[in-house]
């Protein structure tokens, strides 16, 4: 009897350790199909704690004890920058190259993570402390200052020489996709207030494996003037060039302008079609777009020279944009 007793006991902890081994199973399995994919989207959350009213004016996300990835999320009105319950403060986007990050609240800058190698990182930055990724790690860090400007790439509009970024907005939603051949982040801005205007824009930013280039399409509800993307002014050397059948063009930037500091290249390829004014704002160089409900495509970039077989000079990286604008030249797509 006794043994039957020992033997049942043993059968019940034998199920309980398995079955409490099983989701570690599974989490590990899902971080090497990261690792092994070329790209990679994501948003991720502060769960266990709680909203508190703040030290800097607003509320913010006290006491999480862990994040959790979603794939689409409605970003609650309380959010804003540091309120510590996006990681990384809003999405994050990556190729084997080279990974993105924008943030999801007023600012709405596009930052850069350099890597240094090219497996899949993003899925653990940030969860060894909120600010860790602004310091050298074995896979590479956060490399830009955005301040006060669009980072690159990102959206804004500008209006009287004022560039208004997303500080009114009626509500945001943002959304996940990771597939074989890219991965993609599409944000829907509800109601969007600049100057006299309010208007919806549908964003869409997707990376491709093996490429260092973002491809982002916006959808403006309603047609208006000043909407701008463009690349921040470091005081590096700029230049702009336009291709041979003058469809497309880019404008950019090199030199040291990293938080490294070391070198970095950004660049913008946009239509000229789509393009009414390309000029120098308080903060970055912009390329405004023309008023229109249509689909908006321009692709963006960073090149960091520690990136492996990264670019490393001036006359590399005008040589790869070079090769890329005759790529657009001869295709009108990467």
């Amino acid at each position: 009897m006794k043994t039957l007793q020992f033997i049942a006991v043993s059968f019940c902890f034998l199920a309980i350790v398995g079955c409490k081994n099983e989701p570690k199973k599974e989490t590990i399995k899902s971080e090497k199909v990261a690792e092994k994919a070329k790209t990679y989207a994501e948003i991720s959350i502060a769960e266990g704690g709680k909203w508190i009213d703040g030290t800097r004016g607003h509320e913010e996300y006290d006491g999480g004890t862990s994040f959790k990835n979603v794939t689409n999320l409605r970003v609650p009105d309380k959010h804003t920058d540091h309120t510590w319950y996006i990681r990384y403060e809003g999405p994050g986007w990556e190729s084997n190259k080279v990974g993105y990050r924008l943030y999801l609240d007023w600012r709405n800058a596009i930052d850069i993570f350099g890597k240094k190698t090219d497996s899949m990182v993003l899925s653990k930055v940030g969860q060894d402390g909120f600010d860790s990724y602004h310091e050298p790690e074995a896979w590479g860090q956060d490399i830009l200052k955005v301040g006060s400007g669009l980072g690159v790439g990102s959206i804004g509009r500008l209006v009287n020489d004022k560039m208004f970024h997303f500080k009114e907005v009626d509500s945001t939603f943002a959304s996940i996709e990771n597939g074989a051949k890219q991965s993609s982040i599409t944000i829907d801005y509800h109601g969007w207030k600049t100057a006299d205007d309010k208007i919806d824009l549908k964003s869409t930013l997707s990376i491709q494996p093996d490429s260092r280039i973002t491809k982002h399409t916006i959808i403006p509800s309603k047609e208006i003037n000043g909407i701008v993307t463009g690349v921040i002014d470091h005081k590096v050397a700029y230049f702009a060039k336009e291709s041979d059948n003058k469809k497309w063009g880019y404008i950019a930037t090199y030199g040291i302008q990293t938080l490294v500091p070391d070198n970095l290249g950004m660049a913008v390829f946009y239509k000229t079609d789509d393009a009414s004014e390309v000029k120098k704002g308080e903060f970055d160089y912009l390329v405004e777009f023309k008023p229109t409900t249509k689909p908006i495509e321009f692709y963006f970039l960073g090149a960091w020279e520690q990136e492996p077989n990264g670019i490393k000079t001036q006359e590399e990286f005008l040589k790869y944009l070079d090769d890329k604008l005759l790529e657009l030249n001869n295709n009108n797509k990467f």
